[in-house]
């Protein structure tokens, strides 16, 4: 249970590079795309494509859902044209599209049916190791017991590598509140982790 839990519950982020070496590469990106520069649009999917992938999936719990939601993404980007230069916060852009994208998917999903996450993979393992494939499922069952408004939170801090401040942007909410939310969250993990230990 180590390996997985501890990465999760106690590493600030998982990502290579800083908020603000992103922020400014992706500015120059959106320049490029709104100047009409597109083969800038391919780099852009390539560094972007996987966290608002992330994000719809840990939303929406369906693969295939999550791709469409990464589609709308691009698809409003280039709607937007000349007006890209003037995002500040790319990233923190995407995200935000990719958010409202993956919840209205879910309203609409739900109104089809009801489909529950119990057995949603939100962490997965390399499948030669089986200790940390067994820590995966059991944290995603876990992570499974969240509400989706707490799950965001884990997955933009721990896989986005997103400040607080961009938490609140991306999700609607103040700053203090996404950061409450984030304890919140990782507060009611540590429980039920500890739980799991009580019980063995």
């Amino acid at each position: 249970m180590e390996a997985v839990s501890n990465d999760l519950l106690t590493s600030p982020t998982v990502v290579e590079t800083s908020s603000r070496h992103v922020k400014e590469d992706w500015r120059g990106l959106f320049a490029d795309i709104a100047a009409g520069r597109l083969d800038s649009l391919e780099t852009l999917y390539d560094e972007a494509s996987h966290q608002l992938y992330g994000l719809a999936l840990w939303r929406t719990g369906s693969s295939e859902d999550a791709s469409d939601v990464v589609q709308d993404v691009f698809v409003r980007l280039v709607e937007q044209g000349r007006r890209l230069s003037n995002i500040r916060n790319p990233r923190a852009w995407l995200l935000t599209v990719a958010h409202r994208a993956a919840i209205d998917v879910t309203r609409r999903r739900k109104r089809r049916t009801a489909e529950n996450l119990d057995d949603f993979a939100f962490l997965t393992a390399s499948e030669g190791d089986g200790e940390r494939v067994a820590d995966s499922v059991h944290v995603s069952a876990l992570l499974g017991g969240l509400s989706e408004k707490h799950r965001d939170v884990v997955f933009l801090k721990h896989f986005a590598g997103c400040t607080f401040a961009e938490i609140g942007e991306i999700v609607g909410i103040p700053r203090f509140t996404a950061a409450s939310r984030y304890r919140s969250a990782i507060g009611r993990l540590k429980q039920l982790l500890g739980g799991d230990h009580d019980t063995r």
